[in-house]
């Protein structure tokens, strides 16, 4: 189920979202503040491709806090909204109602990317 699952992500809504990740990750890679930003949302865009079959495991400490509140300043907001959106529009039909649960997964991840673990 989760290789099917995933194909239809992608063709519906992955591609979408990873290239949103990684014009974020572009854009904050251009500081060199920046840059831990940046390789965080490549990770995510990682996981954004394919989300079936993955958990995300939330933790980290005082950086990790920091470093989610200026991403949730900069960038997080209009992503988590994009997948907030996204996954009430899936949640109307039956059929795509897995979809929209990966959506809400990824709105959080999206709020919290740092010191979360793909597993």
């Amino acid at each position: 189920m989760s290789i099917i699952g995933n194909i239809l992500w992608f063709i519906f809504i992955g591609l979408v979202s990873g290239l949103g990740w990684i014009l974020a990750g572009v854009i904050c890679c251009i500081t060199i503040v920046g840059i831990p930003l940046g390789l965080q949302s490549f990770k995510m865009a990682g996981l954004t491709f394919c989300p079936f079959g993955k958990e995300v495991v939330y933790g980290g400490g005082t950086m990790s806090f920091l470093a989610n509140v200026l991403w949730v300043v900069f960038f997080g907001w209009e992503l988590a909204l994009y997948y907030l959106v996204m996954g009430v529009v899936c949640c109307i039909t039956i059929l795509a109602i897995p979809a929209g649960l990966q959506c809400f997964k990824m709105a959080k991840l999206a709020l919290m990317p740092f010191g979360a673990t793909v597993q």
